[in-house]
């Protein structure tokens, strides 16, 4: 067996940052790259490093060192950790996305505290630890990435004293008052707390970890400074890394936990939405759907947290009142598969689909529905087209840690066109304030804001629009990992 490249900085994720393809003509398998923001804005880091990857290849066949690319054709060492099928029943469906998801995202579903999914959740936290070992150096860097594996740096710590470790949590952290529900909440908290930083992308999450860990005995001091204040009236925080406060551990350690808002890597989105093939695309699409006056859409994983369900009830109760009319408008809702094998997941589908035929099937025609609904992954040049296309983006998530989507349309719409309506329950709306805000939980809020944004001032529309570019430039993906790995 090769034995991999010893690295100073090592990331740590539930997935790898290549996805295995098969070519359909010849059969040959090979990797690619994974669209995603965090690869983008982590690998000229792990290259400048030589750094390294630690993650599953994303499915239950066994996966060696020596079937992923070489160090000298990728640029960093990538170290998968196998998944068998139990562990992925376990693990991933069961504790991760089972129990926590739904604990952490304000139990929109209730929870299950299976114990056997608790023991899978060490075990295969352990491997992914012991991996780890295989590619660090004595004085290494590692970052820890979310939920699925918050066991990972204090196992790290107990091996590897010497270590710079950091964590990120990239969905919501709860209200202590619900995290102490969790039979395993201490485990859950020292495993986490073997990291040197602690990172959230909000100033609720970040506190709320701080609380709990207050409540359960742990010495915190939580800073009461001019930007906590602030934000306790309502004001933005700072968007580059923001201390919240400190840990102290019976070791002498000090663990720090601040705010990252994550961002996207939005002068690359700009550029692609501008170039002439996504204008002919987002104009083709629009003439395809009959011109409307407006156009709505939602992007979204089919997930219980996104609001779909509200939000397509939020349009047919404008409709049904007559306060839109259906010959004006069109929505696209873009629903991506996902964690299709869980019940939740499934009547979470059943439900908007169930919507969906109603509003159709009450104010549509026979060639013109007012939804059309898509439930399949679409490539990021079509999803492109659509924000190009869209005037209104509906994002009205129940809870989501920051919701990406939102700052992608902004990217998309940096002339000052378009208009973003908001849940206020995303993290996303700490920090583009100049959205239509809304509280998806109730639907004539959804329907005021979809109405302020079809009826605003032309002037008073680009202002918002610009204003938030303005922010999603500056504060890119980039941003985001730099200002943490510098605190660490």
């Amino acid at each position: 067996m090769t034995t991999p490249v010893k690295s100073d900085f090592v990331v740590v994720a539930n997935r790898l940052p290549v996805d295995r393809t098969t070519d359909k003509k010849t059969g040959e398998e090979a990797w690619t790259p994974s669209p995603g923001g965090l690869v983008t804005a982590l690998r000229p880091v792990l290259t400048s490093h030589d750094g390294a990857w630690v993650g599953w290849p994303g499915s239950t066949d066994t996966v060696t060192v020596e079937d992923m690319p070489t160090h000298e054709e990728a640029g960093i060492t990538m170290m998968p950790v196998n998944l068998n099928a139990q562990d992925f029943e376990e693990f991933y469906e069961g504790f991760s996305n089972g129990c926590l998801w739904p604990l952490y995202h304000d139990l929109i579903v209730k929870p299950s505290y299976n114990k056997q999914w608790w023991k899978r959740y060490e075990q295969v936290n352990q491997h992914f630890a012991n991996a780890c070992s295989e590619v660090l150096s004595e004085d290494a860097t590692v970052w820890v990435q979310d939920y699925q594996l918050h066991l990972v740096p204090g196992m790290l710590r107990t091996r590897h004293p010497k270590l710079q470790i950091g964590f990120f949590l990239h969905i919501p952290f709860p209200s202590p008052e619900l995290f102490r529900q969790l039979p395993w909440r201490r485990d859950i908290l020292e495993g986490t707390l073997g990291a040197d930083l602690v990172g959230f992308h909000t100033q609720d999450s970040a506190r709320n970890f701080m609380i709990t860990l207050r409540a359960l005995g742990y010495e915190v001091e939580i800073l009461d400074d001019d930007d906590n204040a602030a934000f306790l009236r309502g004001a933005r925080l700072p968007d580059s890394g923001h201390t919240v406060g400190y840990v102290r551990m019976d070791d002498a350690r000090t663990v720090t936990v601040g705010v990252f808002p994550i961002s996207i890597d939005s002068t690359k989105v700009q550029q692609q939405a501008i170039t002439p093939d996504t204008r002919a695309a987002a104009d083709r699409l629009r003439e395809e759907l009959g011109n409307p006056r407006f156009l709505l859409a939602g992007v979204d994983r089919m997930d219980y947290t996104k609001g779909i369900l509200h939000r397509l009830t939020a349009l047919e109760k404008l409709l049904d009142e007559g306060t839109i009319e259906p010959k004006d408008v069109v929505m696209i809702q873009v629903a991506t598969p996902s964690r299709e094998r869980l019940n939740d997941y499934r009547v979470s589908r059943e439900e908007v689909e169930k919507v969906v035929t109603r509003i159709n099937g009450n104010h549509g025609s026979l060639t013109r529905p007012v939804v059309q609904y898509v439930h399949t992954n679409l490539p990021f040049t079509s999803l492109l087209a659509l924000y190009t296309a869209t005037d209104l983006m509906l994002v009205t998530a129940l809870k989501d840690g920051m919701n990406l989507v939102a700052k992608e349309y902004v990217a998309c719409h940096s002339d000052g066109s378009g208009a973003l309506v908001l849940s206020e329950f995303t993290g996303a709306a700490t920090q583009l304030v100049q959205a239509h805000l809304c509280n998806p939980y109730d639907p004539d809020s959804i329907g005021l804001a979809i109405q302020r944004a079809m009826a605003g001032d032309p002037e008073d529309k680009k202002h918002r629009m610009r204003a938030m570019w303005e922010h999603v430039r500056v504060n890119d993906v980039d941003h985001w990992a730099q200002s943490f790995l510098e605190q660490l």
